[in-house]
C-alpha cells in the first residue's frame, strides 16, 4: 500500500492540454474516485499514474519513490480497463496467471496465487473457460483477479463497470468496495457516474477540462460544493441555479424571483464584507418542497408547474420560475397539475450562494473546506 502523489503534473497532446498543472494526493489504503464528464482528463490522469502516459511536466510519486519516468511494469500497479482486455485465446486461469508468468515466478507459486485470488472473487468454477464463454460480470471479475494476483501497490480502475447492466453494476459496486476494504489497497477509480463515485469512494476528486475542481468526501462535494461546476455536476437532478440581487440594509437580504430572504449567518457576513450586489442562488431539488402558501424564515418563490415525472418512489416536478426551469423532488403522492402555481420553499440552511464572477461558493470565503489547488 502506498500514497500516490502528483506535483504540478501537466499532460499535453499537441495543442490540447488534457491535464493542467495538477497537484494531488491519493491517500494510502483509501478508495478514491476521479469523477468528471467525458473529456475532462480523468482517464489521462489515471494513465499518467499507471505509466502508460508520461507527463509533459511535473512529478509523480508512490510514497517516497518517484515514478515519473518509470514504465508500468516497474510501478507495481494493477489496471482494470473498461473493456476488461482479456486475452481471448487464453482460458481464465491463464489470463489471471499471465502477469505472474511474465515475472518468471515458479509455476507452483503461480498456481497457488491464481487459486487464492479466484476464491477471493468467487470465480473458481470459471478457470477452465474462455472469455467468450463468460458473462460481462464474470469477465469483470476475471479482469479484477488478473490485476490483483500480482499484489499491486495501487489498483487503478478505468470505468470497469460501465459495460454492465444497471442491476449487475449495483451488485459489483458493492462487492468491489467491500473487496478494497478487505485488502486495504490504495484504489483509484475513474468514472463519469456520480452515483458510483458517491457510493464507493472515501475521497472524490472532481475534475473538468483537465483541472481539479474539488477534492473531498462524498459529503463535502454534495453539501459544500466548491464552485458552480461541482454544484451542477453532483446530484441527480442537478442543483437549481437562479440569479439573485443583494440588498444591503439593516440586515443583508437576497432577492430572487421577486421573493426576499435573509441568508444564513456565514453568507450574510461575506456579502456584507465583500459588498456583493449580485449572487447565484443554488439549492438542490430534494431540499425543496411545494406548498400553497409561503413559509416564514425560508426561501419561498412562486413557480408554475411545467411537467411531472413519476419515478415510483418519488416524483420530479419541473417548475418555471421567472422563465427558468426549476426541479423539485416530491413524495409520490404529490402530483400537481401542469399550469398550477405553487410556492417552492427551501429552508435557509439549504440555500447556497455563489459569486457570479468567480463562480465560487461564498462559504469558501467564510471557512475554506474541500478546497483544491488551482
Amino acid at each position: 500500500m502506498v500514497e500516490v502523489r502528483l506535483e504540478n503534473v501537466t499532460k499535453r497532446f499537441g495543442r490540447v492540454v488534457a491535464v493542467n498543472n495538477v497537484t494531488l494526493e491519493f491517500p494510502d489504503g483509501r478508495f478514491s474516485a476521479l469523477l468528471g464528464p467525458s473529456g475532462s482528463g480523468k482517464s489521462t490522469l489515471l494513465y499518467l499514474i499507471a505509466g502508460i502516459y508520461k507527463p509533459t511536466s511535473g512529478r509523480i510519486f508512490f510514497g517516497d519513490r518517484e515514478v515519473t519516468h518509470l514504465p508500468p511494469k516497474e510501478r507495481n500497479v494493477g489496471l482494470v480497463f473498461q473493456n476488461y482486455a482479456l486475452y481471448p485465446h487464453m482460458k481464465v486461469y491463464d489470463n489471471i496467471a499471465f502477469p505472474l508468468r511474465l515475472r518468471k515466478i515458479p509455476e507452483s507459486t503461480v498456481d497457488a496465487k491464481v487459486q487464492e485470488v479466484a476464491k477471493l472473487l468467487r470465480i473458481e468454477e470459471l478457470l477452465d473457460r474462455y472469455p467468450s464463454q463468460l458473462s460481462g460480470g464474470q469477465q469483470q471479475r476475471v479482469a479484477l483477479a488478473r490485476a490483483l494476483v500480482k499484489e499491486p501497490d495501487v489498483l487503478l480502475l478505468d470505468e470497469p463497470l460501465s459495460n454492465l447492466d444497471a442491476l449487475l453494476r449495483l451488485t459489483i459496486r458493492a462487492e468491489l468496495k467491500k473487496l478494497q476494504k478487505k485488502l486495504g489497497i490504495t484504489a483509484i477509480h475513474v468514472t463519469h457516474d456520480q452515483a458510483e463515485a458517491m457510493s464507493m469512494a472515501d475521497v472524490i476528486v472532481v475534475i473538468d477540462h483537465g483541472r481539479v475542481q474539488q477534492v473531498g468526501s462524498p459529503d463535502d462535494v454534495y453539501n459544500r460544493p466548491r464552485n458552480l461546476f461541482v454544484a451542477g455536476f453532483i446530484g441527480s437532478p442537478p442543483a437549481n441555479m437562479l440569479h439573485g440581487h443583494v440588498h444591503h440594509s439593516t440586515a443583508v437580504e437576497v432577492e430572487v424571483a421577486g421573493a426576499r430572504f435573509q441568508p444564513r449567518e456565514e453568507y450574510a457576513k461575506v456579502l456584507a464584507e465583500a459588498g456583493l450586489e449580485e449572487v447565484i442562488v443554488v439549492f438542490r431539488p430534494e431540499h425543496a418542497q411545494l406548498s400553497l402558501e409561503p413559509s416564514p424564515n425560508a426561501l419561498s418563490i412562486v413557480g408554475e408547474v411545467y411537467v411531472v415525472e413519476p419515478l415510483g418512489k418519488e416524483n420530479i416536478v419541473t417548475m418555471i420560475v421567472a422563465g427558468v426551469p426549476v426541479k423539485v423532488v416530491t413524495p409520490p403522492d404529490v402530483r400537481p397539475q401542469a399550469g398550477e402555481k405553487l410556492y417552492i420553499t427551501v429552508p435557509v440552511s439549504r440555500v447556497m450562494l455563489f459569486d457570479p464572477e468567480t463562480e465560487l461558493n461564498l462559504e469558501q470565503l467564510a471557512e475554506p473546506r474541500g478546497l483544491c489547488p488551482d
